[in-house]
């Protein structure tokens, strides 16, 4: 009978799936509910609290049982189980944010943290399906990202700026040139940057490579504009008029 931490698994991940159909509502019904209940934890530390603590928990525990399973299975190879993805980085970065309250990183994990999540769970590059540890690690971890960085807007009044957007571009770009740089020294392709996933993605629509590294650049600083629009000039137009 197939384990909740099985490393090999006969079955493969389905995109779209009932269980990954699942996983989006559930995160949207979690977004959901923290806009709603905004006011209320907004106002009371005690539970402002264990909501901050309870998203970084979902940040790090998986995390964390993660790189245990990784050991336990003899899965632990530097070509593949790095924190070297743009998510991993993010996660770890929220995980820091939500710690410190840290201002400075806040930026990066609305933008690249929000953006690089979406297209995860959107088009997940996943061999694990339900109900395996993988599945729910995937979902759980690239959900509390977004969710880390909405709670930061929605309950601590962190807020992006236009000029953030330009540092976080070149923040980007620094970690795309440095883990760009380990990939030909491991041979390995973190971050997609030396080739696209063999599943199903977004980046299948860009082009070949390398030309689709130089469309990202372009979709992510538009992105990044309607984030900006959609979570902080809307708003605060729509507060002004009121």
């Amino acid at each position: 009978m197939p384990s909740f931490f099985d490393a090999n698994v006969t079955e493969t991940f389905t995109m779209y799936s009932i269980p990954h159909i699942a996983g989006i509502i559930a995160l949207i019904a979690v977004l959901i509910g923290l806009y709603a209940s905004r006011s209320a934890i907004r106002n009371d530390d005690r539970l402002k609290r264990i909501v901050r603590y309870g998203i970084l928990c979902s940040l790090a525990v998986p995390e964390i049982f993660l790189y245990v399973w990784y050991a336990v299975n003899g899965l632990w190879d530097p070509r593949q189980t790095l924190p070297l993805e743009l998510c991993s980085i993010s996660a770890m970065l929220a995980v820091v944010m939500l710690w410190r309250r840290s201002k400075r990183l806040y930026p990066f994990v609305f933008f690249a943290g929000i953006g690089g999540a979406m297209q995860a769970i959107l088009t997940p590059d996943l061999d694990f399906p339900y109900p395996y540890f993988r599945f729910f690690h995937f979902f759980i971890v690239h959900s509390s990202i977004i969710i880390a960085a909405l709670y930061m807007t929605w309950i601590e009044h962190m807020k992006p700026t236009w000029k953030s957007i330009k540092y976080v571009m070149l923040g980007l770009n620094a970690i795309a040139l440095f883990v760009w740089f380990l990939n030909t020294i491991l041979h390995s392709n973190y971050m997609f940057l030396m080739r696209k996933p063999e599943s199903a993605s977004l980046l299948d629509w860009l082009g070949p490579h390398p030309y689709y590294l130089i469309a990202e650049e372009v979709v992510a600083l538009c992105l990044f504009v309607v984030m900006y629009l959609l979570f902080v000039a809307l708003p605060d137009r729509v507060a002004n008029k009121r």
